[in-house]
């Protein structure tokens, strides 16, 4: 099982914040989408939110690469930083990640990975929305393409 996440926070750190969340998940092929609009959240914790998203889509316990832009989370998750601020959402991402084994990994941002850039474009979508329109997550599976199944996807 492979996830996919990022999280926006258009107008990061100010009142008028809008932050959303998505985790493209994928396993042999088949990639669905997952996102939640946050209201006034940091990037931060849209970034949290992402993995923890990802992470509660899954129906079963997992063995997961969960691929993010965000080293915060990244290092944080494998315990090299220490979780000063955020508790209610590292909550939540630990609830998520108990029962899965994980194997976190950084994918930089930005630079054209065609999965990575559609779970950005979907969320800073989302977050200027205000809300999670179906069309934008669809929008985020086409980009990636869709191949036919090989297995059962009950996984998720």
């Amino acid at each position: 099982m492979t996830i996919y996440c990022d999280g926006s926070s258009l107008g990061n750190g100010r009142d008028a914040a809008r932050a959303a969340s998505v985790a493209l998940l994928g396993y042999q092929g088949i990639w669905r989408a997952f996102g939640t609009y946050l209201g006034q959240a940091t990037n931060q914790q849209a970034e949290i939110a992402a993995a923890a998203l990802g992470l509660e889509a899954l129906k079963e316990p997992c063995r997961v690469a969960v691929h993010t832009d965000s080293r915060y989370v990244i290092e944080t998750m494998k315990g090299n930083l220490r979780r000063k601020t955020n508790h209610d959402w590292w909550k939540r991402l630990d609830e998520a990640a108990a029962r899965h084994q994980i194997d976190w990994q950084w994918s930089q941002g930005h630079v054209g990975h065609v999965i990575q850039e559609a779970a950005d474009k979907a969320a800073r979508k989302i977050a200027a929305l205000g809300h999670v329109e179906p069309a934008v997550l669809q929008d985020a599976v086409d980009k990636i393409g869709v191949i036919e199944p090989e297995e059962d996807t009950d996984l998720f």
